[in-house]
């Protein structure tokens, strides 16, 4: 069951040029892919091979989200963008962390388009509508494996009891596990929606592939 995205009238004023994609589908998670890992260490070497770290925030779906964070009042360079966290990994020289084959894909993709991707267990989403509005100060928020995080101006998606997502780190309470029958992804276009397309049907490939994805609807929100 696809949910019903909506962006709040806040943030729209602060991030016009915001577009985003949702993609639902259901699966079979598995804790390792040898043929993905196949994939992440090729594009490991790709990225090491063209790349410093000097020219991560130029990638244009990292520097636009980095933007958006400014415009909400974040300082991106104390809360990192999670797609700019993980590149930033790999051109340190460290190994991407092996979770399990959902959150190993969704990496990969952030890593390939530098999106913030949120990926969920959509059966832990509470009601049948998500928004995506501000932090609030105090707004209580439990990062997956950071503990409480200030999600104060931070762009945060809402279901009916909270936040579950920020371009940052998703929430421990939705996150996808081993268990997880059905996957709910949200792909961020702070620049807008002109590589959204190419973004989701790499997802759903993805998905498709590793993790046996069928059943698949697709929503576009702004």
């Amino acid at each position: 069951m696809m949910f019903e995205i909506t962006v709040s009238s806040t943030f729209k004023e602060k991030c016009p040029d915001f577009r985003g994609v949702a993609l639902y589908g259901s699966v079979n998670n598995t804790m390792y892919c040898e043929t993905l890992w196949k994939e992440i260490s090729d594009f490991t070497k790709e990225l090491l091979s063209t790349s410093k770290i000097e020219d991560i925030k130029q990638q244009p779906a990292i520097a636009a989200t980095r933007e958006g964070y400014k415009k909400c009042g974040k300082d991106p360079a104390r809360y990192r963008v999670s797609s700019e966290a993980l590149r930033r990994r790999l051109l340190r020289g460290l190994e991407l962390y092996q979770i399990d084959t959902l959150v190993d894909l969704v990496n990969l993709v952030s890593l390939r388009t530098g999106y913030s991707i949120g990926g969920f267990d959509a059966d832990k989403i509470q009601g049948d509508r998500i928004e995506l509005g501000i932090g609030r100060c105090e707004e209580p928020y439990e990062g997956i494996g950071r503990g409480m995080l200030n999600i104060e101006n931070l762009p945060v998606y809402r279901d009916a009891i909270g936040g579950i997502g920020t371009p940052t780190s998703d929430n421990e309470r939705t996150k996808m596990d081993i268990s997880t029958k059905h996957i709910l992804t949200i792909i961020n276009g702070y620049d807008g929606c002109k590589y959204l397309p190419k973004a989701v049907e790499m997802m759903q490939r993805m998905i498709e592939e590793y993790a046996d994805g069928n059943d698949f609807e697709t929503i576009y929100f702004e």
